[in-house]
């Protein structure tokens, strides 16, 4: 009870301090809301598909086969987890800034990445893609290897049997993935403001934006806090509902 309550009492007063706030209607319908939610959608939702693009096949390699360099390579995916986003961020900027390692060549290339909104979406990329990657490989090595030899023994193409024995029978925590993956890139923070900067409009995420509200106006901070709790708690909801439904279903 006393770690519920620890929990619970920071989240009702967000609430109740946000819902009590002289700047609410003024917030809702601000234009620093809008450009947030803006670019917040967009950025995480591209980060999103690209982590699954790359994601999935890794994940599956990593779940499948025996290779020189796989526990050293599996590191190298968890590092973003337990590295501090800000170390993330000088990370990013050392490898494709302007004066970072790649940064000549993308110069010369006429591409510029920090301070951009695809900034932002590499910053979440690089921070969100471990949730995918380990709830997907779980979801793969979960699954009996027996089905997929009689799927292609039928003569169906590995392709086929991927998407229909594979990904059907590890859909829970390929989903468990992606809701934490994305949970995890829209409220990326210390990455993608020294990476991407905090430009209104351009890469000024929800959690760049609470932070600027918090310098000029505690009442917007709060409201934009409680938004961006909102979204995080359907997120839940929704995986909640999805593995019990599955729970019940087997």
């Amino acid at each position: 009870m006393v770690y519920v309550g620890f929990i619970f009492v920071p989240i009702v007063a967000l609430v109740y301090r946000a819902a009590t706030a002289e700047s609410l209607g003024d917030v809702i319908t601000s234009p620093i809301l809008r450009d947030a939610i803006k670019v917040t959608l967009i950025t995480s939702l591209l980060a999103l598909a690209i982590t699954v693009a790359a994601g999935t096949p890794l994940a599956y390699i990593l779940a499948r086969k025996r290779f020189p360099g796989r526990d050293l390579l599996d590191v190298m995916i968890d590092m973003p987890l337990v590295l501090p986003p800000v170390v993330a961020g000088i990370a990013l900027l050392m490898a494709f800034g302007r004066r970072g390692i790649l940064g000549g060549a993308l110069d010369n290339a006429g591409i510029n990445l920090p301070f951009t909104t695809a900034a932002v979406v590499i910053a979440q990329v690089f921070v969100a893609s471990p949730f995918y990657i380990r709830a997907a490989k779980a979801g793969f090595q979960g699954v009996d290897t027996s089905l997929e030899n009689i799927s292609q023994a039928l003569g169906v193409s590995p392709w086929r049997t991927f998407w229909k024995v594979t990904v059907p029978l590890s859909a829970p925590s390929l989903t468990a993935g992606l809701v934490l993956a994305w949970a995890r890139a829209m409220s990326e923070f210390g990455a993608t403001l020294l990476f991407a900067g905090n430009f209104q409009g351009r890469t000024q995420t929800f959690s760049l934006a609470i932070v600027s509200a918090t310098e000029v106006n505690l009442g917007a901070a709060l409201v934009l806090s409680v938004i961006l709790l909102g979204i995080s708690l359907l997120l839940l909801l929704g995986l909640y509902r999805f593995a019990h439904g599955n729970t019940t279903i087997g």
